[in-house]
């Protein structure tokens, strides 16, 4: 009899098990996938270290996740600074003074203001005082025409699956614009990719865990259910219910993955692709993420990855949960159904509902673990 069956080999699984393993629980971690890691999973291509399942940088300005994760991993330095390309031009992100300069020959940060605020001005002129409406009217109130057009509207337009003016204006809070030339993406004080890759950072949480990969919960459940305690379920909360009350929407992903026999095929990690006419939403060439290092720019071949936002429908990957009022409020239901249960524990982005990046889902997981195994 385990302490624990943890469904789902990702981090937040990996992490609950590593603590419920450290304090003496046994544990049983399964996943339906064929690895560990999951969306997180790197696998090892001729020394490049490929992202199977889209871009993963860490960063955050939590010390406490930070050191956690530093314990399974050396992390280089590198910094995230995609590019974006509209048409023939490329500009740098985030919006800072490299873009500006680039987008309109501006040469100060006074000059790129004032032509930033002219044209908000005219954008929260045709408001006429009331709130945006959707996304669109939103990013145009925030950042004005020229920097909506040619690198939110397509971009947002394919990650979503709706125009700009059928989404909900709260999925843009806020666009930071900065002052500065400086291409960092993140201000988090901690960021890097552990050298390596991630999925050896798994497998070092999980050592001495038992492990069945292959492994649909679904296909075994009462079997599976019998074997432990309690349960730690990280895939879909609706799934879990039979989809009770309907079905969450989510968005999933496409990936076509070339080896390309070239050094260097774009020279940047990322290189987002902003314009409604190139289906794919950007380019990732993994070498990159780890250069100076092992599997970093000096290989005589590269991988690169176009990655394709699809709808999702039973039977695909979730990637993201699409966090609109009703998806929420149909969320409620299911999370109200997890609040009677005494011994299944739901966490992660699918389990939880929730768009987390990889730091938050440590801290959620290393929270949960806290709760359940120190009362």
């Amino acid at each position: 009899m385990f302490d624990y069956l943890v469904v789902g080999a990702g981090l937040f699984g990996s992490v609950f098990a590593h603590e419920a393993s450290k304090r003496g629980k046994k544990v049983l971690v399964i996943d339906r996938r064929s690895h560990v890691a999951g969306n997180a999973y790197t696998e090892n291509v001729g020394g490049i270290n490929v992202h199977k399942y889209g871009a993963h940088i860490f960063h955050t300005s939590n010390k406490e996740v930070w050191d956690y994760v530093c314990q399974f991993a050396e992390f280089n330095r590198y910094t995230n600074s995609p590019i974006a390309r509209y048409k023939d031009e490329l500009y740098n992100l985030p919006f800072n003074m490299n873009t500006f300069n680039h987008m309109w020959h501006v040469k100060t940060p006074a000059e790129a203001m004032a032509k930033i605020d002219e044209q908000r001005a005219e954008e929260l002129a045709k408001l006429a005082g009331r709130e945006p409406a959707n996304l669109e009217e939103q990013a145009l109130s925030l950042v004005g025409r020229d920097i909506y057009e040619k690198l939110i509207k397509g971009y947002t337009e394919k990650q979503w699956g709706r125009k700009c003016s059928e989404l909900p204006a709260f999925i843009i809070k806020r666009l930071p614009v900065r002052m500065v030339f400086d291409n960092n993406y993140f201000n988090d004080k901690y960021q890097g990719i552990p050298v390596g890759g991630y999925t050896q950072v798994v497998e070092k949480m999980l050592s001495g865990v038992e492990v069945r990969l292959n492994t649909d919960f679904f296909e075994q459940r009462s079997a599976l259910a019998a074997e432990a305690k309690k349960v730690l379920f990280t895939g879909m909360i609706d799934e879990y219910y039979d989809y009770r009350y309907g079905e969450l929407e989510y968005r999933s992903l496409r990936f076509e993955t070339e080896d390309l026999p070239q050094e260097n095929y774009q020279g940047n990690a990322v290189v987002n692709y902003t314009e409604a006419e190139i289906p794919y939403t950007r380019i990732v060439e993994h070498k990159h993420f780890e250069f100076g290092c092992q599997g970093g720019a000096t290989t005589n071949h590269t991988v690169v990855t176009r990655e394709y936002p699809v709808g999702w429908k039973r039977g695909d990957e979730p990637y993201y949960p699409l966090n609109d009022d009703k998806n929420n409020a149909l969320y409620a239901k299911y999370k109200a159904l997890a609040s009677q249960e005494r011994n299944v524990i739901f966490g992660g982005r699918l389990g939880m509902y929730k768009y987390y990046d990889m730091h938050h889902v440590i801290a959620e997981a290393l929270a949960c673990a806290k709760k359940e195994l120190e009362g």
